[in-house]
């Protein structure tokens, strides 16, 4: 999967399923990034995890406990001789179901690769049971010394997961590869570690999201509503499940959520080829887009000025772009993939009727139909209403429910179709 600093992770004030009553061990080291995991606890809190932040000697020289009790609402440790719980670092350890050292440093990675336990963090990190991610902070000529390169090496063959660094200007002044992550990106690895064996695991999927744009001429476009929240909500949660995701995402597509393999396009043609492209083996199609239906025939070369017509009026002909799911039922006669596909339909009036009959023509297994008319539903809003269809009928009908709730329905139903072929 591509995972580079340039994706985001979709937040919300919701709780995050994948994240909801897990045990999360924070540990934080003596770097000027520590500023950054006080944000990386709050956002783990929200999400609806149980942080338990362990704090060296040196970490505490840049922030306090209170700090992160005050975002998390739990005790903060930082005393491995702390007598009222002489095997803290063991309970720790073994309840937690994942570790994070965020950030990481150069004396803290060193004592890792050698086995060291001089502090409560070393001694939990031995015990722990969980999987461990480290984030690196530290100046470029740290992270780039051979002795730093080693102990990561030692600590990747041992299960560590490693999460960055990032290249940036550091506190040093001087710029490079040695930033933490941002805490956003953290959230984002955190949940695809504890995605893993989830109901798409091992399984390949294929999600759309956005508008495709039309060009006029080279300042101008045909376009739609769409902002691409609701597929971005798809792929999110369909990454939640466990599974590998493409996102082919249109323009107006900018919290892309970590994990996903982004594949940019501009026109409907551009969406098409790249979602036959990537249908080649796939397990499942979300085909969320809400792709243009229209393109102009022509497209100027320069920009159209008032000036340049006589007449009150500027005509421009159009034509239909290419049915992408139409070519998708006719690659999927050929090959037998996706293997599951699921459309959307946004539709202004007799929604189910029109949801029904394009299901039909296009050979969907589902089609989650919206009326964008109504009240909290449709474009640019954070929530939808959708009638869930399948080749037998009814599915599922969705009342009122924020896009991350109606994207993980969705995936649940795919998931299961997919268990039954």
């Amino acid at each position: 999967m591509t995972t580079t600093s340039a994706f985001a992770t979709l937040l919300s004030m919701e709780p995050i399923t994948v994240l909801q009553g897990k045990q999360i061990v924070l540990g934080v080291t003596g770097s000027i990034a520590c500023y950054k995991s006080i944000d990386l606890a709050s956002k783990l809190t929200q999400a609806g995890a149980h942080v338990d932040v362990i704090l060296t000697e040196s970490a505490c020289r840049f922030v306090t406990p209170l700090s992160f009790r005050s975002v998390t609402g739990r005790p903060v440790y930082t005393d491995m001789w702390d007598l009222d719980d002489h095997v803290r670092h063991v309970g720790l350890g073994e309840s937690a179901d994942a570790l994070i050292i965020a950030p990481a440093t150069a004396n803290t990675l060193a004592k890792m690769a050698t086995g060291f336990a001089d502090n409560l963090l070393l001694l939990t990190t031995l015990a722990a049971r969980c999987p461990v991610i480290i984030a690196p902070a530290m100046d470029g000529g740290m992270w780039e010394h051979a002795a730093t390169q080693a102990n990561i090496t030692t600590l990747r063959k041992r299960g560590v997961i490693q999460a960055g660094p990032a290249a940036g200007r550091m506190a040093s002044g001087l710029s490079g590869l040695g930033r933490m992550l941002e805490p956003a990106e953290l959230l984002g690895e955190l949940r695809l570690l504890l995605a893993r064996g989830g109901k798409l695991t091992g399984r390949r999927v294929v999600v759309s999201a956005g508008p495709t744009r039309e060009p006029i001429d080279p300042v101008r476009f045909i376009t739609n509503r769409s902002t691409g929240k609701q597929g971005l909500a798809v792929a999110q949660a369909a990454l939640d499940a466990g599974a590998e995701v493409t996102l082919i995402a249109g323009p107006a597509c900018e919290q892309v959520p970590y994990g996903a393999k982004l594949i940019r396009v501009q026109t409907t043609q551009e969406m098409g080829e790249a979602v036959l492209a990537q249908a080649e083996g796939a397990d499942a199609l979300f085909m969320v887009a809400a792709v243009a239906d229209f393109k102009p025939r022509t497209t100027a070369e320069r920009k159209i000025k008032k000036s340049d017509n006589a007449d009150e009026y500027l005509r421009i002909e159009l034509e239909k772009t290419l049915d992408i799911l139409v070519a998708v039922k006719d690659k999927r006669k050929a090959t037998g993939f996706p293997k599951v596909v699921l459309g959307f339909a946004a539709e202004t009036h007799d929604a189910a009727n029109y949801g029904n009959e394009k299901l039909q023509r296009k050979g969907l297994d589902f089609i989650a139909i919206n009326d964008v008319t109504a009240e909290g539903a449709g474009f640019a809003v954070d929530t939808n209403r959708i009638l869930l269809l399948g080749t037998d009928g009814v599915v599922e009908e969705m009342p009122l429910l924020s896009k991350a709730e109606v994207a993980e329905r969705i995936v649940q139903h795919v998931a299961r179709a997919l268990d039954e072929l």
